[in-house]
């Protein structure tokens, strides 16, 4: 009708105005909402290119180290002007060197030494007219004594007795008790076995041919039943040490995925295994502080169900960091657990952003890495201060830093898509930010979560060599060989020393002083 009334020559009348009106409205609008459509599909499809385009270098630069391609920077850009504090210049230190004196190292004063004389030979010394020895000359040379097995025979004197009564009978002297009674590995051997596995990542198959070099054909499914029996032997140790663990004012908590062996489907599952890192300091009376001593404990899971965390740390009372593990989050409810977020973690996303960004190219995740540089600067200066004036130092140095990169966050966030990388770094950080900033309000917590995830790094060294474990009660095993090994390697105790000893005592050692034998309290025998 519009149409035919713009086709005729007689006047349009106030009612077809309207319509001709309506009509163009409603095509503005039409065009209006295709325009922001595809305004929408062009902020979506530039997002995900940088995003892919992210992911591609990073997967590069893992496989292939440095790589020259160009992300765009564009993007990273501020769409509009916006008042944010200044980043901090990134830092540069001068560092002298002393200069090493020449040669070779000294030899470790500890080794034991044997000597060996030279002299010269009497034809030598039959070509002088007079000799005199004056002093000798000392030089000294490393050297490797292979390991070996031996066979330890125990022999019980027999007795043939006749009692007070007139009695007759025989009567063998005792032997002290072994830690799998039905085997003939001794607590040398088992220890070595466990530290081999889950301390030098060996599988048992490379075992095996380490001890067929030995003399001694061992198959591979004893040594599995060496290590099954004697982790649970350890096991009264574990759960000591679990006690500890859970005693300490903070914990760090981290997990990794471990492969476990599905029978039924002959295929292999995700499973988990987790640290918990018991440590921290508390004040006593007197104003001094007390150490608790670190240890970690690892639990073997099947899967990442937030029912094994709210297990193993039920009733705890204290500091937890970890990541933004949502599984955590039922436990700072009642506030019984605090949370605190770890800034390596933080700082990791804007690193992986600004190692792809193209060469002598400075973008937001540089500057945010210079923003976080400033805080662990702080964190160097009072490493070694007490909780107390660490606190007050963070307070009157970190706190306002911290106050900064907040504001820089907001006003960064205004400037990037919504799913780029660096909006989801952004955006993890102002999500987790009430528990990134916790650190500074108790001395004893570390700005980061890397004392557990260190203790994660051989579990991956492991991982990457035996590939899977048989069994949920094979990850058992893992995780209580783990918790005593890295515990032990926390307080700079040698593994394999403390598991032998551990193994001889523990199958006649008094219960109610088990916690005697734990790594930090452990004491040699002479």
């Amino acid at each position: 009708m519009a149409s035919s009334a713009r086709m005729s020559s007689v006047p349009l009348s106030a009612s077809d105005y309207a319509a001709v009106v309506c009509e163009l409205r409603d095509l503005l609008l039409q065009r209006d909402e295709q325009l922001h459509q595809r305004d929408r599909m062009i902020e979506t499809l530039a997002s995900q290119l940088e995003s892919l385009r992210h992911q591609i270098l990073a997967l590069r630069r893992a496989q292939f180290g440095a790589s020259s391609e160009k992300l765009s920077g564009q993007a990273e850009l501020f769409a509009e002007t916006v008042s944010l504090p200044t980043p901090p210049e990134p830092e540069t230190r001068s560092v002298t060197y002393e200069r090493r004196a020449g040669g070779r190292p000294k030899l470790p004063a500890q080794l034991p030494r044997v000597r060996i004389d030279y002299d010269l030979t009497d034809e030598q010394k039959a070509g002088y007219r007079s000799i005199e020895r004056i002093g000798e000359e000392l030089s000294e040379t490393l050297d490797y004594i292979p390991a070996r097995l031996q066979v330890v025979q125990h022999v019980r004197a027999k007795y043939a007795v006749r009692a007070l009564d007139g009695q007759a009978g025989v009567v063998t002297a005792a032997m002290p008790a072994q830690p799998l009674p039905k085997s003939n590995a001794g607590p040398g051997l088992l220890a070595h076995v466990l530290v081999s596995k889950y301390a030098d990542h060996l599988p048992l198959n490379r075992i095996e041919k380490i001890l067929r070099r030995h003399g001694a054909e061992i198959a591979r499914q004893t040594l599995c039943d060496w290590v099954l029996g004697s982790t649970q032997l350890l096991e009264r140790l574990y759960e000591a040490l679990k006690a500890h663990v859970l005693a300490a004012p903070k914990i760090h908590a981290d997990d990794t995925v471990i492969k476990l062996a599905d029978r039924a489907t002959n295929r292999s599952v995700q499973a988990r295994l987790r640290a918990y890192l018991g440590a921290g300091s508390r004040p006593t009376p007197d104003g001094a502080w007390q150490t608790h001593p670190a240890a970690v404990i690892y639990e073997f899971t099947p899967d990442r169900k937030a029912e094994h965390p709210r297990r193993m740390l039920a009733g705890y009372q204290g500091y937890l960091q970890a990541d933004a593990y949502t599984g955590f989050d039922a436990l700072y409810r009642d506030g019984g657990i605090v949370e605190v977020a770890c800034w390596a973690h933080c700082r990791r996303k804007f690193f992986d952003i600004a190692q792809a960004a193209p060469p002598d190219t400075r973008i937001l995740a540089h500057e945010a890495l210079d923003w976080i540089g400033q805080l662990y600067r702080v964190e160097s200066e009072i490493r070694d201060k007490p909780p107390d004036e660490r606190r007050e130092i963070r307070q009157s140095e970190s706190v306002p830093i911290l106050n900064d990169i907040r504001q820089w966050l907001d006003g960064a966030l205004r400037g990037v898509p919504p799913r780029s990388p660096t909006a989801q770094a952004i955006g993890y950080a102002l999500g987790q930010w009430e528990a990134l900033v916790r650190y500074t309000e108790d001395g004893m917590l570390d700005i980061d979560n890397n004392a557990v995830e260190r203790a994660m790094r051989p579990v991956v060294l492991g991982r990457n060599n035996f590939l899977f474990v048989g069994s949920e009660r094979g990850g058992r095993a893992a995780a209580i060989a783990y918790s005593l090994i890295e515990t032990c390697k926390l307080h700079g105790v040698e593994p394999y020393a403390y598991l032998k000893a551990v193994l001889t005592r523990l199958p006649e050692h008094r219960v109610d002083r088990i916690a005697e034998l734990l790594p930090f309290n452990f004491q040699p025998q002479g």
